[in-house]
């Protein structure tokens, strides 16, 4: 693809292997360093005559480890239903001693990013989805609730929907994990709950278990009702006995394929992708 920097391989193994048939591009250059956007596309994929939908990934961790290679298996699937599917780095505490701030500015940059060079990378710049888990999450939400000018960085335009595992969506001295950004006011100022209600949000899945140890259950369901109030659509999906890494690919499998498929129809439904003719078939 032209004008975007071809990145070196990444070092870590187990991103390494894991991340071994992407094509790795970087999407932001930081004082500390490099971060790269892992692309997955869809077979016979041209990005000159293509405009496919997208759908980026921001890894969960906590704000603490780099785990882009986390949503590796949704990439594939998603790939395989006609999208170009991405997942990226953003910076953490493992990855150039990374603060939340600067995930929820990394954030942003990536979707500015994709949206600026959606021409060159054969995408949709009208349907570009964005899903995170847990601090992915919060950054996905905090970019999309907070998309205008600020210290973080310049507007970022909103993606068309979202998808969310365990979100992290109060930093509020109410909510968790105030005490990791500069100040309790910083923690207030960039929690998406306190950028709620408003209006003409992107719709909006949310998958959380209620017995989730890290991010509360009710945190999620708070959020959902106050994300409806100015007639958006939030979806949320509630999973008894679970705990917060229940949909990943190598905990459960069960709940991995229920929250993939169910992801998709909810793409399906909005009219981002086609149905699955194999949908049916499969299950």
């Amino acid at each position: 693809m032209k004008n975007l920097p071809k990145s070196p391989m990444i070092g870590e193994a187990r991103n390494k292997e894991l991340l071994s048939s992407a094509t790795t591009y970087i999407y932001r250059k930081t004082p500390s360093g490099d971060l790269h956007a892992h692309f997955f596309f869809p077979h016979n994929f041209d990005y000159q005559r293509d405009r496919c939908p997208a759908i980026i990934f921001f890894h969960g961790g906590l704000w603490d480890i780099s785990a882009p290679s986390q949503f590796v298996p949704h990439c594939h699937h998603f790939a395989l239903r006609g999208m170009v599917a991405v997942t990226v780095e953003y910076r953490t505490k493992a990855l150039f001693d990374g603060t939340p701030e600067e995930a929820i500015s990394d954030a942003k940059e990536a979707l500015s990013f994709f949206n600026m060079h959606a021409a060159d990378m054969g995408i949709d710049a009208n349907k570009i989805v964005a899903v995170g888990a847990s601090a992915g999450g919060n950054a996905v939400l905090s970019a999309a609730l907070h998309p205008q000018e600020d210290t973080l960085g310049g507007p970022s335009p909103k993606p068309c929907a979202m998808i969310l595992f365990g979100p992290i969506s109060d930093t509020t001295r109410k909510g968790i994990c105030n005490d990791r950004f500069a100040s309790p006011k910083d923690g207030k100022l960039y929690s998406p709950s306190y950028r709620l209600p408003q209006k003409a949000l992107p719709p909006c899945l949310i998958f959380h278990a209620k017995a989730d140890r890290v991010v509360p259950f009710e945190q999620s369901a708070r959020f959902a009702k106050r994300y409806r109030k100015k007639r958006n659509r939030c979806d949320l999906m509630e999973f008894e006995n679970a705990g917060h890494t229940f949909f990943n690919f190598n905990s459960d499998e069960k709940n991995y394929e229920i929250t993939l498929r169910s992801a998709d129809y909810f793409l399906v439904d909005l009219g981002i992708i086609e149905p699955d003719p194999l949908a049916d078939v499969l299950h």
